[in-house]
C-alpha cells in the first residue's frame, strides 16, 4: 500500500511539474515585428488575419490593466498591416487586446496584392465609427470591463472622436490613443487645396479620403464646440516626418485631459513617417506609457521612415 501512495504522489508531482512546464512554454512572450514590409508580408500570407495576441475572447482584464485595448487602423490598411508590433506588445505586458476591420469596401484587396485581404477604412467615417462602436460593445460583453481603451493610427486615432461625440462613445472609453490621427485632416502636401482634387481622391480611394481633407464638412461638423469630449483622456503621438496628415500640427488636439507628442522634440534621430510609426519602437512605447506610467520610453535610437526599423 506504501509504495502505491508513493507510485500515486510521485505521478502527481511529475504530472503538475509537466504541467508547469506546458504553461510557461504557452506563457512566453509572443514575437513583435518592427518592420510594416514584414506586416505587409503576413497580410498577404493571412489576410484578415488577427495579429499576434488579438481577439483572444476567453481573455480576462486584470486588475492591473482592467481596460481591454482595442486596436483601430488607418486608411487603406486594416489590422493585418497595422497591428503586428503593437498588439503583441500589449498582451505581452499583460492587456486583453482586440483589433476589428472598418470601412471596407466590397471587391477590395490591399494595395492591389489578390487575397491580401481588403482594404480598410474607406468607406464613410460616420459608418466606422457605428462599426466601432459595435465592437466595443462585444469587447465590453465579453470581457465585462465597463470601459476600454482605444490606440488608432492615421483615420483611426481620429475617427473614434465621432464615436464619442455623436454616439454615446463617452461613457465606453477611457482614453483614447492616435498614432499620427488626422484629427483636423490633411493638405495631402497641398494637393487637397486644390479644386477638384478632393473629389477626385473620393472617387479613387473611398469617401473617407475626401472627409479627411483640410476644411471638409465631416471634419468642421467634428471639430464643432472643441476637439475633445468630458471625461476621456486623449494622448496624440505624432512625427514631423508625417508625409500624409500635413501638416503634422493638425494631428494635435486641444483642450483638458489632452497630450501632445511631438517625437522628434525629445530625439532628432527619429526620422519615422506616417505610414511606419505603428512599427516605430520610440512610438510605441509612448502608447505603453500613455496605457501605463510606470512603462520605460525606448532610447532614442536611429529610426528609419518607411520602415520602423
Amino acid at each position: 500500500m506504501r509504495a502505491l501512495v508513493t507510485l500515486i504522489a510521485t505521478t502527481m508531482i511529475t504530472a503538475a511539474a509537466l504541467a508547469g512546464l506546458s504553461g510557461t512554454a504557452s506563457a512566453r512572450p509572443l514575437p513583435v515585428t518592427y518592420s510594416l514590409a514584414a506586416a505587409t508580408a503576413v497580410a498577404i500570407d493571412r489576410p484578415d488575419s488577427s495579429p499576434p495576441g488579438a481577439n483572444d475572447w476567453n481573455c480576462r482584464p486584470t486588475s492591473q490593466h482592467p481596460q481591454p485595448v482595442v486596436l483601430s487602423h488607418g486608411t487603406l490598411f486594416n489590422m493585418t498591416i497595422d497591428w503586428q508590433a503593437l498588439s503583441p506588445l500589449l498582451r505581452n505586458a499583460g492587456y486583453c487586446v482586440y483589433a476589428f476591420n472598418f470601412g471596407q469596401q466590397p471587391g477590395s484587396s490591399y494595395l492591389g496584392f489578390p487575397g491580401a485581404g481588403k482594404v480598410g477604412g474607406t468607406g464613410p467615417i460616420e459608418q466606422s465609427a457605428a462599426e466601432l462602436a459595435r465592437f466595443v460593445d462585444r469587447v465590453k460583453r465579453s470581457t465585462g470591463a465597463a470601459k476600454v481603451d482605444i490606440v488608432g493610427h492615421s483615420q483611426g486615432g481620429m475617427m473614434p472622436r465621432y464615436y464619442l461625440k455623436n454616439l454615446g462613445g463617452g461613457a465606453s472609453v477611457d482614453q483614447l490613443i492616435g498614432l499620427a490621427p488626422s484629427n483636423h485632416g490633411t493638405t495631402v502636401l497641398g494637393l487637397g487645396l486644390i479644386p477638384g482634387v478632393p473629389e477626385t481622391l473620393r472617387l479613387g480611394l473611398g469617401t473617407a479620403i475626401r472627409q479627411q481633407i483640410v476644411g471638409s464638412d465631416f471634419l468642421r461638423r467634428l471639430n464643432a464646440g472643441g476637439d475633445t469630449v468630458s471625461g476621456v483622456r486623449y494622448t496624440v503621438i505624432e512625427t514631423r516626418y508625417d508625409e500624409v496628415v500635413t501638416p503634422y500640427t493638425s494631428a494635435f488636439l486641444t483642450g483638458p485631459n489632452v497630450t501632445n507628442i511631438d517625437l522628434q522634440q525629445a530625439c532628432g534621430r527619429n526620422y519615422t513617417d506616417h505610414l511606419s510609426i505603428t512599427y516605430d519602437r520610440r512610438a510605441l512605447s509612448y502608447v505603453l506609457r500613455a496605457l501605463d506610467p510606470a512603462a520605460p520610453i525606448a532610447p532614442c535610437t536611429f529610426s528609419s521612415p518607411l520602415s520602423g526599423a
